[in-house]
């Protein structure tokens, strides 16, 4: 049964490391986006090519889930380096595919951190913009919060600053 399903697997792992490859790539601009001028709409159409290629890698999850599930292996790590292992042992040369399954599993660790990180900075920014829009509206995140007696709060500088 190996035989049948080795071709496959070795295309979904071609497929899933290009995938992974354009992530990292698109991560990375975005990261370079972040630290200059901030450009939300390419920020959102970066947004939208690694939605796109998160599906693509979902996929191939799923697929590679069934392929290993016709072997009686578990999807992860220790059921691909099995299913190798069972690979080689039916004499299929599996170099290539371990190389590619090494590559993707450093590649998505990557893509990981560097997600995390251009995230971090989303936030942060997001963050920057609420509290200038805060100072520009003169309003207070607690004036608009209760106090344990079931009243507003009204802070010091609650009134608008400035008015168009």
């Amino acid at each position: 049964m190996i035989e049948k399903t080795y071709p496959i697997t070795e295309k979904l792992l071609a497929n899933a490391l290009k995938a992974a490859q354009s992530l990292f790539e698109l991560l990375t601009i975005e990261s370079d986006k972040l630290k200059q001028k901030i450009d939300p709409e390419a920020i959102a159409n970066i947004a939208a090519n690694k939605r796109e290629l998160v599906a693509q890698l979902e996929q191939f999850t799923k697929q590679l889930g069934q392929v290993l599930a016709t072997e009686q292996l578990s999807v992860g790590n220790e059921g691909v380096t099995k299913y190798l292992a069972k690979a080689g042992a039916a004499g299929i040369r599996v170099e290539g595919v371990r190389g590619s399954w090494a590559g993707l599993a450093k590649l998505s660790e990557n893509c990981r951190a560097l997600n995390e990180q251009n995230g971090a900075s989303i936030a942060l920014l997001s963050r920057h913009t609420q509290r200038s829009l805060q100072i520009l509206r003169g309003k207070s995140p607690l004036a608009a919060t209760y106090g344990p007696d079931g009243v507003t709060r009204n802070e010091l500088f609650s009134h608008t600053l400035i008015s168009v």
